[in-house]
């Protein structure tokens, strides 16, 4: 049986939508869901227990590493999916995901679909440089979905306390055992403001140092990919001169998310998340 375990801190906006996505579809039993609510302050709890099926932990303390680790204790089945409590994935989607692993591939992920409808000319001009590069081509992240059989969760024991669970996940394995599914995409809702942006980078920037940290001090045991500094020139912007202008955007907020992050020294560890995108209605 697949497993599915989602970490929830505060997500009353959309574990709803989260949940019944997966269970429009579902036949009865057929997916282990385990929502885990990590330090919820909200009715995260209330919506997530109220759809049939769905088993709910309720952590009294914020961290989704913790969160994932009590999910995966409490799952019973594999494949074992990762989802994160804001994205959209249908049970086609997951099935599809279950298939690719049962072939043999140890990780798989899915495509990605950028939502940037009515989001002001600085995200979408981040998001221009963004989108394209290439390290998503083979990457398990920036979609919050990982999927993993049950040989490839057995690479690592625990998930450790550092913010970037998803460059963990795609530390374990290397490019040609992490698969795509790309029939299927997940629904990426992107930031309303500029600022929210800047917060989520923040986070990001510092949770991924601390992540590299960790592997160069041994704190952790897997090789962490590096960060590809000059992508955005090498990869995007010179063979699509027309996107210098986004490129000056994308640079400029990378520079000083990167910045406020080693200012914050916190490895990540805020939820500096973008609450802005949590507020719209999702299309399936």
């Amino acid at each position: 049986m697949t497993s599915i375990v989602i970490a929830a801190h505060n997500e009353a906006a959309v574990i709803g939508r989260c949940l019944d996505a997966i269970l429009d579809e579902a036949k009865p039993g057929e997916f282990d869901i385990t929502v885990v609510a990590n330090g919820c302050t909200d009715d995260t709890v209330r919506i997530a227990g109220a759809r049939p099926g769905v088993r709910v932990l309720d952590l009294p303390r914020p961290g989704k590493a913790a969160a994932l680790n009590a999910g995966d204790d409490a799952a019973v089945g594999f494949p074992r999916i990762y989802l994160d409590a804001d994205i959209v994935l249908t049970a086609p989607a997951i099935r599809a995901l279950a298939e690719v692993l049962a072939a043999g591939a140890p990780a798989a992920t899915v495509g990605r679909r950028l939502v940037l409808t009515g989001r002001p000319l600085l995200v979408r001009a981040y998001f221009a440089v963004h989108g394209k590069l290439p390290v998503f081509r083979d990457g398990l992240f920036g979609r919050g979905v990982v999927a993993l059989s049950e040989q490839g969760r057995s690479r690592f024991d625990r998930f450790p306390e550092l913010v970037a669970d998803d460059l963990f996940l795609d530390s374990q394995f290397d490019s040609a055992e992490k698969k795509h599914v790309t029939s299927y995409s997940a629904r990426v809702a992107t930031p309303r403001r500029t600022g929210d942006l800047i917060r989520r980078l923040v986070r990001v920037r510092g949770g991924n140092s601390a992540m590299r940290a960790a592997a160069a001090n041994g704190q952790i045991t897997v090789k962490v990919r590096p960060a590809a500094r000059m992508s955005w020139l090498r990869d995007v912007v010179l063979p699509r001169p027309w996107l210098a202008p986004a490129a000056v955007c994308y640079v400029g907020i990378t520079v000083y998310a990167g910045m406020a992050a080693k200012r914050v020294g916190d490895g990540g560890a805020a939820w500096g998340r973008d609450e802005s995108s949590r507020t719209e209605t999702a299309r399936r």
